[in-house]
């Protein structure tokens, strides 16, 4: 497994992607959420094709922090089934992946 992934997310609106990136970057789930949006997702939910703009969230971070950020974001999201899917990173600058590494500790401001 590696070590770095990234999250994709995605949210109903720009005030709720931002509310979400913010509370997981402050809680050191993430070292950085870029917001990307709106996007179009055309999606089946509940037996119905749906039509929705939304905005998506990618999420950096490392492994060791999914399961938390996975509770968090089901915690803060307005979705009944958010978009949660981890991909890993499987090459990047050594100093980037470093700052990932540094910025997604756990502090006691955090717990």
């Amino acid at each position: 497994m590696t070590e770095y992934i990234q999250v994709t997310v995605t949210a109903p609106s720009a005030e709720e992607g931002v509310a979400l990136a913010r509370s997981v970057t402050k809680n050191r789930l993430a070292a950085c959420v870029q917001i990307i949006g709106p996007i179009q997702s055309i999606y089946w939910w509940q037996g119905n094709l749906e039509d929705a703009q939304e905005w998506q969230l990618l999420i950096k971070t490392t492994t060791a922090q999914f399961s938390a950020l996975e509770k968090h974001i089901k915690a803060h999201h307005s979705y009944e089934t958010p978009e949660i899917i981890a991909t890993p990173i499987v090459a990047g600058s050594a100093e980037y992946l470093t700052w990932i590494s540094a910025e997604t500790k756990q502090t006691d401001a955090s717990s």
